[in-house]
């Protein structure tokens, strides 16, 4: 009977059950990119079998390649391969809507009340737990990326030239492309390890998965591509035009629009690529925000499901407030501008270029390239933890040690103890820090 039941292979899931998964995924998705990729697996691999490992992990690194927050990718891809357009749709959607409402509520709170000291000490414990998160995220990344020597060394080219040089990451993925391909030519044996040997699943009941790798891969055409194409600039150029002619001050929402627009297709490795891009903009260039409010946001961020980069929303909210001069409409405005213009390409790079990127994911020279680029991530991600680490530690006074916060620093390592020992969820880490700042207020408010 056993042999029966493992020999049934999973029946395609009805579009209802598939949107009530994707909305309830939306709200429980915190924990950042990992935490997104482990429910996803648990649910949709192990649990449902809807998906094969073997095709959840190629349909990974595909996104993985594309510019943007991977996990919101993957969403939309799975969809896509469930229902067609309306389930990455629905998928995409689903992920994302909870996360922006909520931190629309955020926002406005910070909006109002923010430097009320209560509010001021929930976010001075929120910060130490951020900067952890982002360290514990690095090493996790770097146990998978860092395979030889090679890829330490394009790990740590990438912080230098991100970090010290202020070189945009858009260039430093164009020289590791370049790189990659001269490598793969040259020595590709530099670019393999034991691990990689082995890497392919067993094929063995692949097939009773209702998507696996043993399926054909779907047929594209240059003139599907193309309508898809027009329909993507379409829902592009139409907003685009609204906040140009008919909202107030035009030159700023269009400088807001491309700028989201440009963050979404020009930063390569997720979320923690996306926001140095756009933090230095917004606080250095353009003067949106100071650092204290972008800081601000990445706590607001972390205390929300969905994908970190919805820190770009909180971004655009600051950003209309502070323009038009404390308007919470404008605020609001901001915010929907930023979130429509980040997200939007994730939907256009899934429908038009998953059947293309399925067609070339084991070709060689594409995976030499990918891995090369995912070893930068791991720079870039430390890039991030320092940006942060001078604003939380430092207090913006770097001319002493003794200028170093040695409440946060001891709070960081506890949150590091906590996240690597104890494998805590990130969700009860925020929660902790949020009581650690408020006990913190209470028991010294001049601290």
């Amino acid at each position: 009977m056993q042999d029966v039941i493992q020999e049934k292979k999973v029946q395609k899931p009805s579009f209802s059950e598939a949107a009530k998964f994707w909305f309830i995924l939306g709200w429980i998705s915190f924990g950042g990119t990992t935490g997104h990729i482990t429910i996803m697996h648990s649910f949709l691999v192990e649990k449902k079998k809807w998906i094969s490992n073997s095709k959840f992990y190629h349909a990974l690194n595909a996104c993985m390649v594309l510019p943007g927050p991977e996990a919101h990718q993957l969403a939309i891809y799975i969809g896509w391969k469930l229902h067609g357009i309306k389930g990455g749709i629905i998928s995409g959607l689903f992920f994302i809507l909870p996360s922006i409402c909520i931190l629309a509520g955020l926002s406005l709170t910070y909006a109002v009340y923010g430097n009320t000291p209560v509010l001021t000490s929930i976010f001075n414990g929120l910060k130490p737990a951020v900067l952890a998160i982002i360290l514990y995220a690095t090493w996790k990344v770097g146990k998978k990326a860092l395979l030889t020597p090679i890829y330490f060394l394009v790990a740590a080219l990438a912080f230098l030239l991100s970090y010290f040089a202020h070189i945009p990451m858009p260039y430093i993925l164009l020289g590791i492309i370049v790189s990659g391909v001269a490598i793969h030519l040259v020595s590709p044996q530099l670019l393999v390890s034991k691990s990689q040997k082995s890497k392919a699943d067993s094929l063995i009941q692949e097939s009773l998965y209702y998507v696996n790798s043993t399926q054909p891969v779907p047929k594209t055409s240059i003139k599907k591509i193309i309508l898809q194409f027009l329909v993507f600039l379409a829902l592009w150029l139409l907003p685009f035009l609204y906040v140009s002619y008919f909202l107030i001050d035009p030159t700023f929402w269009q400088d807001s629009s491309l700028l989201f627009t440009k963050a979404a297709f020009f930063t390569i490795g997720g979320s923690y690529t996306v926001i140095p891009y756009v933090a230095n903009l917004v606080t250095h260039q353009l003067m949106w925000l100071n650092k204290a409010q972008m800081i601000d946001g990445f706590a607001l961020a972390e205390t929300t499901p969905g994908p970190l980069v919805v820190v770009l929303a909180y971004i655009g909210f600051m950003a209309g407030y502070n323009h038009f001069g404390g308007s919470l409409v404008m605020g609001l405005t901001g915010l929907l501008t930023a979130s429509y213009f980040t997200f939007l390409p994730n939907f256009m790079l899934i429908f038009m270029g998953a059947p293309l990127i399925e067609k070339s994911q084991e070709n060689k020279l594409i995976q030499s390239v990918l891995s090369l680029i995912t070893a930068a991530v791991v720079g870039v991600i430390m890039n991030l933890a320092c940006y942060l680490g001078e604003e939380i530690l430092l207090n913006d006074n770097m001319s002493s040690a003794l200028s170093i916060n040695w409440i946060y620093l001891f709070w960081i390592l506890i949150s590091i103890v906590l996240l690597y020992r104890f494998k805590l969820n990130m969700l009860y880490l925020v929660l902790i820090s949020i009581l650690f700042g408020l006990v913190r207020y209470y028991l010294n408010p001049v601290i």
